[in-house]
C-alpha cells in the first residue's frame, strides 16, 4: 500500500501533435491512466465495483516535452486525506535524464456507481492511499 504509484509511458504515433511532440491532451490521458492504475492496484475489489472517480479540476504546468518513441516516467502521489468527496492527486513526469517535463495537480470526486451521485469518500476507501499507509 502506498500513496505513490509509478508507470512508464512511451510516445506513439497517435500521441504526437503537429509540433512533433506529445500533445497536451495526451499528458492528461496519461494522468488518468496512472491514477486509474493506482486505484486498481490498491483498492479492494468491492470498492472498485461500488465506486468510480471523476475529475473536477486540472492544474498543469508544461515544462518540457518528448518526441515520438521517447519515454517518460509518471508518478502520482496523494499527499493528504480526502475532503468530503474530493481527493487531490499530484503528478510528475520525468524523462530518462530525470528532467521534470510535466507537473500537475488534479482533483477527483468519488461517485457511487449505482446512483451516479457524488459521495463523501469513506475512510476505509481512502486509507490504502494515504501517506504512511505502507
Amino acid at each position: 500500500m502506498s500513496n505513490r504509484f509509478t508507470l512508464s509511458f512511451t510516445a506513439g504515433p497517435g500521441d504526437i501533435d503537429e509540433n512533433g511532440h506529445v500533445n497536451n491532451a495526451v499528458w492528461v490521458q496519461w494522468m488518468e491512466r496512472l491514477a486509474t492504475a493506482h486505484w486498481e492496484a490498491l483498492a479492494e475489489p468491492e470498492h472498485q465495483r461500488r465506486y468510480a472517480w471523476v475529475v473536477t479540476r486540472h492544474e498543469i504546468d508544461y515544462r518540457g516535452n518528448i518526441a515520438l518513441g521517447r519515454s517518460v516516467e509518471g508518478q502520482t502521489e496523494i499527499r493528504e486525506a480526502p475532503k468530503g468527496a474530493r481527493f487531490d492527486r499530484y503528478f510528475v513526469f520525468t524523462d530518462a535524464d530525470g528532467k521534470e517535463l510535466v507537473r500537475a495537480k488534479t482533483t477527483w470526486a468519488m461517485i457511487e456507481r449505482e446512483s451516479g451521485r457524488i459521495m463523501r469518500v469513506p475512510p476505509e476507501v481512502a486509507r490504502p492511499f494515504l501517506p504512511g499507509s505502507a
